[in-house]
Order: structure tokens, then sequence, then C-alpha cells
């Protein structure tokens, strides 16, 4: 009896669906462009399953001041989908490549009015659970410098002169090194010369032998 339990126990464990984990996605956080340039918007996933034939992105709008979210770009089956009525007509195509876990979109003829967050979602099954990611599009006539630039030239300028204190220290302490080096030699040099005149003044005169009367 214990036997035929055991073993109805792994048929079922066997044949037992493969239980879903949860999968991350990522985007952007923000993006900057100018009106009438175009935007690549990513969106890539992380799962622990190898990327399935069913595996689909989509994609979704929010504007500024709007409580409405529109559906702008779907993929699944092997096809994409693209907003064919809405405000992103004819602008927005599916560019990414699914099999490398990339659902990328491509914005054309950006606007003021295109200002808003963009929704990714990806399903990548079984892995069918996780949390959407936006990005924030912000669009302008003249791009403004952003602040991690600066922080990052602030960041740099800062490493750069470390780097050439470290440099004249060390350099300093070259310089310093062999100028006593070469007073060292310099004074052994010269006292190596005042001992050999010194030996050479008190170096008794030779004998002078004198014939006997």
């Amino acid at each position: 009896m214990l036997t035929v339990l055991a073993l109805a126990s792994v048929v079922l464990l066997g044949t037992a669906p493969e239980p879903s984990q949860a999968i991350s996605i990522y985007t952007s956080w923000e993006r900057h462009a100018l009106v009438g340039s175009d935007i690549r918007l990513s969106c890539t996933f992380f799962s622990w399953h190898f990327v399935s034939e069913d595996v689909s992105f989509t994609w979704r709008y929010r504007g500024d001041g709007s409580r409405d979210t529109i559906s702008i770009a779907h993929y699944a089956g092997g096809e994409a989908y693209t907003d064919n009525k809405g405000p992103f007509k004819d602008r927005v195509e599916f560019v990414g490549n699914p099999k490398r876990r990339d659902g990328s979109i491509l914005i054309k003829n950006l606007d003021f009015s295109d200002n808003g967050t963009f929704t990714c979602d990806a399903k990548n099954p079984p892995d069918i659970v996780g949390r959407p990611s936006n990005v924030r599009l912000l669009v302008f006539e003249n791009l403004p410098i952003q602040a991690g630039v600066i922080t990052g030239a602030i960041i740099g300028v800062v490493l750069g002169l470390l780097v050439l204190i470290v440099v004249i220290y060390y350099l300093m302490r070259f310089l310093v090194a062999r100028r006593v080096f070469s007073l060292n030699v310099s004074k052994h040099g010269k006292k190596k010369k005042e001992g050999s005149q010194q030996r050479q003044l008190w170096t008794p005169p030779p004998l002078t032998c004198y014939p006997l009367p």
C-alpha cells in the first residue's frame, strides 16, 4: 500500500504544472527630447525562464493632466500592433527584439502634447506576474542641462584635481629625494677629496742616503 502511494505521489508531482515566478520589468526613469525629433523608449525584463514563444509586451500612455490611459503598442504571437487611431497614429513603431527581451518602441515627430507617462508591461509565460515599469517623457524646444550632467561634471573636476594633487605630491617627493641624493653624493665626494689631500700633506719625505766620510 505504501509503495502504491509513493508511486502515485511521484506521478502527480511529475505532471503538476510548473509554478510561475515574478518577472521584473525595466525602463528608463525619465527621457528628454526635442520637438520634431524621434525617441526610442526602451523596455526589457528579467525572467527565471528562457524567452517563451508567447512572450508579450504592452505599452500604454497617459498624458500630463489626464486620467485616461490608452494602449499604443502591443506585441504578441510574433506580431506587433501599434496605435492606428489615437494621438500616436502613424507615429509609434515597435522596434524591439523580443527574443532578446527587448520591447522597445520608437515615437516619431514629437510634440509638446506627447508629454506624459509611458508604461511598459511584459509577460514571459509561465512568468506573468510583475509590476509594469514607467518612463516619463518631457518634450522641449531646447533641451535643458540635466542635473545629472552638472553633477557628473563637478565630480569629474574634483577627481581630476585630486589626481593632479597626487601627481604633484609624488613629483615633489621625487625631486626632493633626488636633491638629497645629489647633496649626499657631493658631500661624500668632497670628504673623500679632502681626505686624499690630507694624506698627501702628511706623507713623510723620502729618505736620503749620504755617503760616509
